[in-house]
């Protein structure tokens, strides 16, 4: 009893962790459109925001693993969110340059500092309360991601893209300026919550043995992480998963703009998507393990991404924007139910298949763009939805035969 007492202050921190998660991350799209505008930019290069943003991830996956065996999971928690404050600080001289390279810069600092938040945070999902209620646990703290990144796209698509029709009168500089003072506040929240955090003494230190109790009973005759089909398979599942994740989120926006819709209408559409993520994690909280495994989960969501990616090539209008939102509701659960999948089985090596499951996130860096660069090349946004198709189809056959397959 004492120990569940205990779960409740430290699991409000996490939850506002997971919250500025998505505050961040979910921004992103809006910014794909605004610079855009304000730079004058290709598809392809817009989604550069996308590319600098979640590279970083594969960057900074293992070493990360590495500053926080030398610092501690808290303090890592906290030098994190200071990382990240730094990047969305480099926001204020990259406006005022009128730099879009100093962008990504910022961009990718911020995503560093995000990999080193994650890196720390995710465990505790796992540690505080009971393992068998785990899946619960991250769901809820995924409805607090997406609620975030709706509230910051409502913010930060007010801000940045409201007017814009009328924006071909205001000069770069001007747009540009619009990004300094969000961006200024955003850099004072992330400094408090730092110093938060480390002040907090509710928060416990995740020991390496908690970690690690199951790690070194099995698996003493394989010699590297790659002998694991089931890994190797789920890594490229997990790289179209995110890939399918972020296309669906990020390109939304500039999707309803080159269909005809104005930018601050066009602005709310990413919320949309989160809304049927936030449905899908509400689903997942009631339906599983109860009444579907995670597995079947993941098959019926890759079959109904691929359904629903179809309607979005055949209808238009807000029919078609519709569909890539309600793609939301496909990927909401694909995280939770690839990552177990992949690394069942692998025992002392499990440390080793999950940092290199986060270098996956990079499907979030390189599918994106090359979607724009689709764009670009068929003149469509619409047809580039193509992408989605193959990327569905892998997960759909990880989730029948990949996770099953344990020996080359």
């Amino acid at each position: 009893m004492q120990e569940n007492k205990n779960y409740t202050g430290p699991l409000i921190i996490i939850g506002l962790l997971f919250f500025v998660f998505g505050f961040v991350t979910w921004v992103n799209g809006t910014l794909i459109s605004f610079f855009k505008s304000a730079f004058g930019l290709s598809n392809a290069n817009s989604y550069l925001v996308t590319f600098a943003f979640f590279i970083s991830y594969t960057v900074m996956a293992i070493p990360s693993s590495f500053v926080l065996k030398k610092v501690g999971f808290k303090k890592g928690m906290s030098v994190g969110l200071a990382i990240m404050a730094v990047g969305t600080f480099i926001f204020i001289p990259a406006a005022k340059s009128e730099s879009y390279p100093l962008f990504l810069v910022g961009l990718f600092t911020i995503g560093i500092g995000l990999t080193l938040l994650q890196t720390a945070s995710n465990p505790y999902a796992t540690i505080l309360g009971p393992r068998e209620s785990a899946a619960q646990r991250i769901s809820i703290l995924g409805i607090a991601n997406k609620t975030a990144g709706i509230i910051s796209q409502k913010i930060f698509g007010g801000i940045l893209l409201a007017g814009s029709v009328a924006g071909a009168a205001l000069s770069s500089k001007e747009q540009l300026a619009k990004v300094i003072t969000p961006y200024l506040i955003l850099t004072a929240v992330l400094v408090a919550l730092s110093v938060l955090i480390l002040l907090t003494k509710g928060l416990p230190e995740v020991s390496e043995e908690q970690e690690s109790n199951e790690e070194n009973s099995s698996n003493t005759t394989k010699t590297s992480v790659f002998e694991f089909p089931n890994l190797v398979l789920g890594l490229i599942a997990l790289f179209c998963y995110v890939g399918v994740e972020v296309i669906a989120g990020d390109t939304i926006i500039s999707y309803g703009i080159s269909l005809g819709f104005s930018s601050e209408e066009a602005s709310q559409f990413g919320t949309y998507t989160l809304w049927c993520m936030m449905i899908g994690y509400i689903l997942g909280i009631v339906l599983i393990p109860k009444f579907v495994s995670q597995q079947t989960w993941l098959k019926l969501s890759s079959i109904f991404g691929i359904i629903i990616t179809i309607f979005a090539l055949v209808t238009s209008g807000f029919t078609s924007v519709l569909c890539i939102a309600i793609l939301g509701l496909a990927n909401a659960i694909m995280w939770p139910a690839i990552w177990p999948l992949a690394i069942d089985g692998l025992g002392k090596f499990t440390k080793t298949g999950s940092a290199w499951l986060i270098m996956m996130i990079a499907g979030g860096a390189i599918l994106p763009l090359v979607y724009g660069t689709m764009v670009d090349y068929l003149h469509s946004a619409q047809n580039a939805y193509a992408v989605l198709i193959p990327l569905y189809a892998f997960v759909l056959y990880f989730a029948m035969l990949g996770y099953k397959k344990k020996s080359w």
